[in-house]
């Protein structure tokens, strides 16, 4: 007599013959994200980072304000500060997005995850799900805390603004959506590296070292490279208006979406090609 070898199906661990839905696995999602403690120090630091910075250079345009050129003067936004923060602090959150997925192959855990639920389409949009929602939450209350922050400090030379003022609302908000994006992106760039320091050291180098080396292109064919790039691309939403050689607002974070999308696109079909 021949062994045949049952199909493998989408079972919920302990409860024989349920089927594992798209709702069970956001639900083990959730609960996996928030019970790590990695995620809880990752979330914590970025924080400080971003809100932590946001001051340095609030202080920084202050205690500067009286010898800076009248255009420089007029280059300064209430939101100044919380953009140039959120370039030091964007890797940070890209890093957990990196640890949620790579953790899991680190482990091995992930071979149990995909036994329950080998749809791995349905896998990996259930932690984008998780994760994108987790960091939107986190990102839009550090966003607030950092823009609120800044003015106290701002006031003190009459700098500061409102949440009233034409774009700031809109920039502050869309701090909070560029975070999830890029925690989403960081995701797929894990899924496709399935290593935690390469994977990284990548996200770092898109976010980071790419906007750096950008500014250094010559020409008008550099200036139109170096806005299109994913992290000044993203980042334009922090402006309250388009700024001279950037895309605007809603232009760059709709390309930075493009980008995630992408990354998680190429990420998903080699998930479904590869073992586990």
């Amino acid at each position: 007599m021949s062994a045949t070898v049952a199909p493998a199906s989408s079972r919920v661990p302990g409860r024989t013959g349920k089927k594992a839905t798209f709702a069970n696995v956001l639900a083990s999602e959730w609960t996996k994200l928030l019970t790590v403690r990695s995620t809880f120090w990752t979330l914590l630091a970025g924080a400080v980072v971003v809100v932590g910075f946001s001051a340095l250079w609030a202080l920084a345009f202050t205690s500067s304000y009286d010898q800076l050129s009248a255009s420089d003067r007029a280059s300064l936004a209430p939101t100044s500060p919380m953009q140039i923060a959120f370039y030091f602090g964007e890797v940070i959150f890209g890093v957990l997005g990196v640890l949620v997925i790579t953790a899991e192959y680190s482990t091995g855990m992930i071979r149990t995850a995909l036994t329950a639920m080998p749809r791995r389409a349905r896998y990996l949009g259930a932690k984008a799900a998780v994760l994108g929602l987790v960091v939107l939450v986190v990102g839009v209350v550090v966003s607030f805390a950092s823009f609120f922050v800044s003015q106290l400090i701002l006031a003190g030379k009459d700098l500061d603004g409102s949440l009233g003022d034409p774009g700031v609302l809109r920039s502050v908000i869309g701090g909070g959506v560029w975070l999830a994006l890029i925690a989403v992106m960081a995701l797929g760039i894990g899924t496709l590296l399935r290593h935690t320091a390469g994977s990284v050291v990548t996200v770092f180098v898109v976010l980071f070292v790419l906007g750096i080396v950008g500014g250094f292109l010559p020409g008008r064919w550099g200036d139109t490279v170096n806005k299109l790039l994913p992290s000044n691309a993203g980042g334009a939403i922090l402006s309250p208006r388009k700024e001279a050689g950037q895309l605007g607002p809603w232009e760059g974070l709709g390309l930075f979406a493009l980008y995630t999308l992408v990354v998680l696109a190429v990420a998903l079909a080699l998930f479904e090609r590869r073992d586990a």
